[in-house]
């Protein structure tokens, strides 16, 4: 195969938590290609330096070592040389987290921009990657969850799975391990939920049941008609532990970790408050699926992952979402009114609890997000407000604000369905797509609600 990137990951060395990631370039520059690691991944906002965390790495080409030379903290550029070119480098992965990578004798895991090297001006090029089973009959169990294009693999197998380009690599987490599987269909799209971790008495059936409701309905949200997905599949894949809580959206799938008591287990009928939690950030970062992924800040078109990229959107893109999280949950039947008025409840006395909120906007909290949101210290209520709580406020506050004035012809869901149809449906299609601005933004919702936002 010509004109492509090539990428080979193996877990080497288990107990030392590595991965090692071969990179070969079948025409490097001429006068040096340049190779750099993102410094951050898209919907985590906060420099991370995951070049750090690689060990060594050395270059050769036709058998012969080339001079590799660091340019700064995350780029490295190679000696000129007229032959292929190829990276050997050893990643360190012990971030037990849905933002990084993670190694050991139960799993392994990781996010392409904690692994795969980006060949500068090489990024619009098919990119191929050989994802190799760990030596030892210990791991001939072991399979892969992804939703990268397979190639030359199985679904779930080790094998070779191919990107159109750079973006789309990063894009699709990988799984391995002894995980359970379970699988649903919604409007015609497949979707894979994958656990890995102790999940005693799991009740998968339960769960996909209530999984599958909520996925149809967002489908039918952004695509009343069609109902169709934008994606061909769709993989949760959940790292379940003793106590914890996030999850990290990408364009077809979402990483999870959730506490095992969070999740429903056979026997067990009523809704509790870990199971209805779980939901909620499934339903949240399935959502992200259209919104952030798709309908995306003009700044994050393309994403520059080398240094912070400041929008003062991100009440929308996560705010909104947060709002639409829970409402889908009671649209889709899985909770009833009651259930979701107390998280109505549960989210004004989060935003009412602090100081912040008089202090600071939700367009300033987006914007600071790098250095003031993900960096919290002792302070931070008293400082800063939320644009996640209380952007899910103001999107609640619009909802009824549009319905009371349009005298219930329009809501918020005319505004994200023509977001949808302008800005997020071709996003990755051949006509490509752009980001949203401020100013793009306030006139279509006073277009679609002939009100002033």
């Amino acid at each position: 195969m010509k004109n492509a990137v090539f990428y080979t990951i193996v877990p080497k060395d288990i107990a030392g938590h590595l991965f090692e990631v071969s990179l070969t370039v079948e025409n490097p520059a001429a006068d040096g290609q340049i190779f750099s690691l993102p410094a951050w991944i898209p919907g985590s906002y906060m420099i991370r330096e995951f070049a750090r965390n690689i060990v060594q790495i050395h270059a050769e080409s036709a058998g012969k070592k080339v001079a590799l030379t660091k340019r700064d903290k995350h780029s490295w550029q190679a000696a000129p040389c007229a032959q292929a070119l190829t990276l050997i480098y050893e990643v360190y992965a012990w971030d037990l987290s849905v933002r990084a990578a993670h190694l050991d004798q139960t799993h392994g895991f990781f996010n392409g921009t904690s692994v795969f090297l980006q060949v500068q001006g090489q990024e619009h090029l098919q990119h191929v990657v050989d994802i190799q089973r760990p030596q030892g009959d210990v791991y001939r169990t072991w399979r892969v969850a992804t939703a990268l294009p397979e190639l030359k693999a199985r679904r779930y197998g080790f094998g070779t799975y191919a990107a159109e380009n750079y973006d789309e690599l990063i894009d699709h987490p990988v799984e391995m391990g002894t995980f359970q599987l379970g699988t649903f269909t919604a409007h015609g799209v497949q979707h894979d939920v994958v656990f890995t971790g102790r999940v005693p008495n799991l009740d998968m059936d339960r769960l996909k049941v209530d999984l599958k409701k909520i996925c149809e309905q967002q489908i039918a949200f952004f695509e009343p008609r069609s109902k169709r997905a934008p994606m061909q599949r769709y993989v949760f894949m959940t790292m379940v532990v003793g106590d914890g809580y996030g999850g990290l959206e990408h364009r077809a799938s979402t990483a999870l970790i959730c506490s095992r008591a969070d999740l429903p287990v056979k026997g067990q009928t009523t809704m509790s408050d870990g199971y209805r939690t779980f939901l909620g950030l499934c339903s949240h970062e399935y959502f992200h699926t259209w919104n952030v992924k798709r309908i995306k800040p003009a700044s994050f078109a393309p994403y520059q992952l080398d240094s912070e990229t400041y929008t003062p959107l991100l009440w929308v893109f996560e705010g909104f979402t947060s709002y639409y999280d829970d409402l889908m949950l009671v649209r889709s039947g899985v909770i009833d009114q009651a259930a979701y008025f107390k998280l109505i409840e549960k989210t004004v006395n989060a935003v009412l609890r602090g100081t912040g909120r008089t202090k600071q906007s939700i367009a300033e909290s987006s914007f600071d997000a790098w250095t003031k949101y993900y960096r919290q210290d002792e302070n931070a209520p008293n400082a800063i407000v939320s644009y996640y709580t209380k952007g899910s406020l103001v999107a609640l506050a619009l909802y009824l604000t549009i319905r009371e004035q349009t005298k219930g012809k329009k809501s918020l869901d005319d505004v994200m369905r023509t977001l949808w149809q302008q800005y997020g449906r071709d996003f990755y299609s051949a006509k490509g797509g752009k980001g949203v601005t401020e100013a793009e933004l306030e006139a279509l919702f006073d277009s679609v609600t002939g009100l002033k936002l």
